[in-house]
C-alpha cells in the first residue's frame, strides 16, 4: 500500500510517500481502508520537533529521540471496514467509521488496522455520521473531542460568557458550536478574514486581534478559552471574573503563568493533555446527525501532496481543518 514515512525530524520534505506492505488484522482489530485524513498543527509539530528544549526533550522520550518510532504519521480517520479479525463483534465488512489512531499514528496511508476496543491512549473508531462525508468526518475526532473535552472541565453553563482566543482553528471552530450548544455567550478571536466564518458558526461577538485588544474593552469573562497558547494571564487578569477558568489547549508557552496563576489566584486553570473516549465520538455523532455540529474544511490536499499540506498548515492562518483525501487504484 501507499503511505507517508518519516524516518527523521526535520522540515515538510522529510515526508516520502513510499510502497509498504498493507497490514493484517489480528483476532481484535479491524483493517480500514482509508478515504480521508488530515494535518493538524499538533501534526507539524511532531514532525519538525521546533518546540521549547523542555517539552521537546519529554515527546522525543515518548516517540523517539533521533528519529519517530512511529514513521507513519497522522491521527484522524474516515474511510470504510475492509475485514474484521475473528474476534471483533461490533463492527463487518462494508461499515463507514470515523475516529483516530491515538499515539500510535498512522493515518496518513492508504490502510490501517485498529482494535475494536481501544486502550486509553490508542483513539477508536465508531460509525461514521450518516450527514457527512468522509473528508468531513475526519476532521472531527481531533477538533471535536478537544473542544469537547476541554469545554466539559470549564463546566460551561448557560447564560455564562466564554472567550475563545484562536477560534478558527481545528478545535475552535468546533469549540464555539459546542459552546452555543451549552448555552453560554460565545466571543471568538481571531484574524481579520475569519471573522464572517466565526459568525456563521454561531459566535455573539468576533475581535479582530489585528485591530482590537481584547482586554481594553471592559469585558469580564466566566471562562477564558486559549487554544493556541497566546494570551497573557496577567495582561486578562481584569477581563475573566475571580472564579473564572482559563482553558489552555496548548500551554506549552504559558506553563510558568499558569502555575503562578493558580498558586495566586482564585482563578481556575485547566491545562491537561486531552483524551477523548469513543463515547465523546458517539455523543458528537449524534449532534452531527440532528444538524447541531458541521465542520469547516479549508483545503484539501491528495496524499500525494502532502509535504504541500505540512507547509500550508505550518505557515499559520488556516480556516478550521486540512484534509488529505486517499485515492485507492483499484476502487
Amino acid at each position: 500500500m501507499k503511505a507517508i514515512v518519516t524516518t527523521k525530524y526535520g522540515p515538510p520534505e522529510v515526508l516520502q510517500l513510499k510502497e509498504v506492505e498493507k497490514p493484517t488484522p489480528k483476532e481484535d482489530e479491524v483493517l480500514i481502508r482509508i478515504y480521508a485524513t488530515t494535518v493538524t498543527a499538533g501534526d507539524c509539530e511532531m514532525r519538525s520537533m521546533q518546540l521549547p528544549l523542555g517539552y521537546q526533550l519529554i515527546l522525543r522520550m515518548g516517540f523517539g529521540f533521533r528519529r519517530p518510532r512511529n514513521k507513519i504519521p497522522g491521527t484522524e480517520v474516515a474511510g470504510e471496514i475492509e475485514a474484521v479479525g475473528k474476534d471483533v463483534k461490533k463492527f463487518k465488512v462494508g461499515d463507514q467509521v470515523f475516529g483516530s489512531t491515538g499515539m500510535g499514528f498512522g493515518a496518513n496511508a492508504e490502510y490501517i488496522c485498529l482494535l475494536e476496543v481501544p486502550g486509553e491512549m490508542e483513539g477508536g473508531v465508531t460509525i461514521k455520521p450518516a450527514n457527512m462525508t468522509y473528508e468531513e468526518a475526519a476532521t472531527v475526532p481531533f477538533g471535536g473531542r478537544d473542544s469537547l473535552h476541554f469545554l466539559r472541565l470549564g463546566n460551561i453553563q448557560k447564560g455564562q460568557k466564554i472567550l475563545i482566543n484562536g477560534a478558527g482553528g481545528s478545535i475552535g471552530t468546533f469549540a464555539i458550536q459546542l459552546a452555543k450548544y451549552y448555552g453560554a455567550e460565545v466571543t471568538a478571536i481571531d484574524s481579520t478574514g475569519k471573522l464572517d466564518m466565526l459568525r456563521s458558526l454561531g459566535a455573539d461577538h468576533v475581535i479582530d486581534y489585528t485591530q482590537e485588544d481584547f482586554t481594553k474593552n471592559g469585558e469580564v469573562y466566566d471562562v477564558i478559552f486559549d487554544v493556541i497558547g497566546k494570551i497573557s494571564f496577567s495582561r486578562s487578569a481584569g477581563s475573566i471574573k475571580q472564579n473564572g477558568t482559563y482553558l489552555l489547549a496548548n500551554p506549552v508557552s504559558q506553563m510558568f503563568q499558569a502555575l503562578w496563576t493558580r498558586m495566586r489566584s482564585s482563578k481556575k486553570v485547566v491545562m491537561e493533555t486531552a483524551s477523548g473516549t469513543l463515547a465523546d465520538l458517539v455523543f458528537l455523532r449524534g449532534l452531527i446527525e440532528e444538524g447541531k455540529l458541521i465542520t469547516v474544511i479549508d483545503k484539501t490536499y491528495p496524499l500525494e501532496q502532502i509535504v504541500e499540506a505540512h507547509r500550508y498548515v505550518e505557515k499559520g492562518g488556516k480556516l478550521g481543518n486540512v484534509v488529505i483525501t486517499v485515492k485507492h487504484n483499484n476502487l
